[in-house]
């Protein structure tokens, strides 16, 4: 289990001994797909760690919705904003697949900011890392029109693999609009005209990227 740990950044600077005490204040859960982890506006009481799985970040209104915040994977971790401020979550969670979690009580958070200091940075280098990526989020939506917004987008989640440029999560379109705020109908627009002119193909959800100029427009 250390092993699984050690793999977590936000645990990475800890010696074996300091790994051990933490398993013993972390609990375990398995999330089922599409399970909801944790509802916005609910009282913050623990830190998630991801260990194995992908879960969604989302926000959402009474009419149902959605805009997907960021997907985050193994070795990430969410819910840390709370037990710092002691507010209520800002953020919806769901399990995209199923997810194994390592979770810290707000206790046990608190525990291991006292004993080992080097989880306070790792946090702080997170937080940082999200306030940067929520500029350029918010910086997106005011200045680039859809179709900006989603060429942006699909460039930001590309990885390198076997050669290729591709979208590393399997997303459907409607995965794609709720990340831009867009319909459903224009996204898929979109990526026909990126198909069309030969920026892209897709093939059972897989986008593959063979022209990292996308074009800012139709």
């Amino acid at each position: 289990m250390s092993t699984v740990l050690r793999n977590i950044p936000l645990f990475q600077a800890l010696d074996e001994t300091e790994l051990a005490h933490l398993e013993e204040l972390a609990t375990d859960r398995l999330v089922p797909r599409g399970a909801i982890i944790l509802n916005e506006g609910d009282a913050g009481d623990s830190l998630f760690a991801i260990a194995t799985g992908r879960v969604k970040v989302f926000i959402g209104d009474e009419d149902g919705r959605e805009i997907t915040l960021k997907m985050l994977g193994p070795g990430e971790f969410f819910g840390e904003m709370s037990l710092i401020d002691q507010e209520p979550r800002s953020a919806s969670v769901s399990a995209v697949e199923a997810t194994t979690l390592k979770i810290l009580s707000y206790q046990a958070f608190h525990d291991c900011l006292g004993r080992f200091p080097g989880i306070s940075f790792a946090v702080m280098n997170g937080l940082a890392k999200r306030l940067r990526d929520a500029d350029r989020k918010i910086s997106n939506l005011a200045l680039m029109d859809v179709y900006g917004r989603v060429a942006s987008t699909l460039l930001e989640l590309a990885i390198s693999s076997d050669g290729k440029l591709v979208i590393g999560e399997k997303l459907s379109q409607q995965d794609i609009a709720n990340m831009v705020g867009a319909s459903r109908e224009m996204v898929n627009r979109i990526l026909k005209d990126l198909t069309d002119r030969g920026y892209i193909s897709v093939e059972a959800k897989q986008i593959t990227i063979h022209n990292d100029r996308l074009p800012p427009s139709f």
